[in-house]
């Protein structure tokens, strides 16, 4: 089974990829760098044994693409290269538009072109719901416009991938909606590691527990929420990135060619920014320094998923706690100073 793993050299994706190296699959892992590093592809082979074909590519360049599918004869493939920042997306809409969307177009021209049904696991994002009504969130809830830029151009995503599944082409596909991945691999081997200042919540937290940041600044507290600061549903990495395996397994026993399924990925329950604070400092044992800021453009009060629907139809369970996340993240951190 030969699986392609765009963005595979990222976050969700070298977990997952880890995940399916020790399942046997074959794995070719395209990533532009642009927001990961090469390292990480050695890290992957040291936690694995194993180590899988690498291919840089912009997804951007349908030729490049094309190329790539004229190369390798790919069973499945799961999409995870795209841009993520919901700030970044705000100051640069255009950006996340022409990388997100263009690159899932430009795949799914070269799927049409092979002579067998494609199983597809796109990464989407819980932002494509905007601010939902009510909590938990669940997968029948209408999509409201979104918040950032960012969440729009998943739920354009979203958009082409309903359309190609009401065609008549033949293409397995499964959409999971991330609620928010915190933590990192038990081995502290590969974790979160962004490029420059960090957009999301931990890694700004772990970076300013170590002191590579002064300060961490807490977007707003006058939310209407427990304690005034934002609330998400924040997911072990290692439960995300079974999910995909979970998922791939099942398209492969699908019989029919035109399945179509979509899936909240969370835990069910929400955790203010404060609360994740605390937390953080009572299981690692160690006090950060934060200020609470102004609110940030583009961010949703409330955000937790209901699960119901993964669970009883792939029968998939979280198996990490928060506090089992936070102490990996803070692992992860550790390590990454400690060889620099």
């Amino acid at each position: 089974m030969q699986v392609l793993v765009t963005g595979g050299l990222g976050y969700i994706g070298s977990h997952t990829s880890v995940l399916l190296l020790e399942k046997g699959y074959d794995l070719v892992i395209v990533d532009d760098l642009s927001n990961s590093n090469i390292e990480v592809l050695e890290n992957i082979y040291r936690i694995t044994g194993k180590k899988p074909v690498f291919e840089k590519i912009d997804l951007k360049d349908k030729e490049s693409v094309s190329t790539l599918f004229k190369n390798y004869d790919f069973n499945g493939i799961i999409h995870f290269a795209a841009h993520k920042s919901v700030n970044e997306s705000v100051n640069f809409p255009e950006k996340y538009f022409s990388n997100n969307v263009g690159s899932l177009e430009n795949i799914i021209a070269e799927t049409k072109l092979l002579d067998k049904p494609m199983n597809f696991i796109f990464s989407s994002s819980c932002t494509v719901y905007g601010q939902a009504d009510s909590m938990p969130i669940d997968e029948s809830f209408p999509l409201k416009k979104a918040e950032s830029p960012y969440g729009q151009s998943k739920r354009e995503c979203e958009e082409v991938l309903e359309k190609l599944n009401e065609s008549d082409f033949s293409f397995k596909n499964i959409t999971l909606r991330y609620f928010n991945p915190v933590g990192a691999h038990p081995s502290a081997l590969i974790g979160e590691l962004p490029l420059g200042v960090p957009e999301n919540l931990v890694p700004y937290l772990t970076q300013t527990a170590i002191g590579i940041r002064d300060c961490l600044t807490v977007f707003g507290n006058d939310y209407e929420t427990v304690d005034g600061t934002c609330v998400r549903d924040y997911i072990h990495i290692m439960d995300l990135a079974e999910v995909h395996v979970i998922c791939l397994e099942k398209l492969m026993r699908v019989k029919s060619d035109d399945f179509f399924k979509v899936y909240n990925v969370g835990t069910g329950k929400g955790s203010s920014v404060l609360e994740l604070i605390n937390l953080f400092e009572t299981v690692n044992q160690i006090k950060l320094n934060y200020k609470i800021g102004a609110r940030r453009k583009g961010d949703v009060v409330t955000a937790y998923a209901n699960t119901s629907k993964i669970e009883g139809e792939l029968d998939w369970r979280t198996k990490y706690s928060l506090e089992d996340a936070l102490k990996s993240a803070w692992s992860w951190q550790k390590n990454i100073n400690k060889n620099e």
